[in-house]
């Protein structure tokens, strides 16, 4: 089981969590299980200013009946947040309104660059070009936060 962090509370959850990279114009959706602490990509959402077609979302509830969110926060490399960091927020408050499940933000810092480097060292040009990099770096965001549950 995993701890969530939900503001100042912890749950211990079992199942399915769903983690986002929050971009302005696109998300990484990634989805994962706390029994088995693994995580893989699962598809990129077009934004708008970082407001994604919610239908697909609620089709991801549907689909997986996840537990909880966890939303990767776009933070400067010395820790500070940055205008994108409080869309990432105002995305997750939503989230937490629409579903009623609760959300966990977690640190995102160069997951992306990361995940760029994963796939380009596996030969995944293809993947680069797809833009499914968003998706590869929300995996790493949610890997993150099962090793800190």
């Amino acid at each position: 089981m995993a701890q969530v962090k939900t503001g100042m509370k912890h749950q211990t959850i079992d199942g399915i969590v769903i983690a986002f990279d929050f971009g302005l114009k696109r998300i990484g959706v990634a989805v994962g299980q706390t029994i088995t602490k693994t995580a893989r990509p699962l598809m990129t959402l077009q934004a708008k200013e970082g407001v994604p077609d919610w239908e697909q979302v609620s089709q991801l509830v549907k689909r997986f009946e996840p537990r909880v969110w966890v939303v990767g926060m776009p933070l400067t490399m010395d820790g500070k947040e940055q205008s994108v960091t409080s869309l990432a927020r105002q995305f997750a408050q939503t989230l937490r309104a629409l579903y009623q499940i609760p959300v966990d933000e977690v640190d995102e810092r160069l997951t992306t660059k990361e995940a760029r480097a994963r796939i380009f060292n596996a030969g995944g040009y293809r993947a680069l070009q797809d833009g499914q990099v968003d998706a590869h770096a929300a995996q790493l965001i949610l890997q993150h936060w099962f090793s800190e549950g």
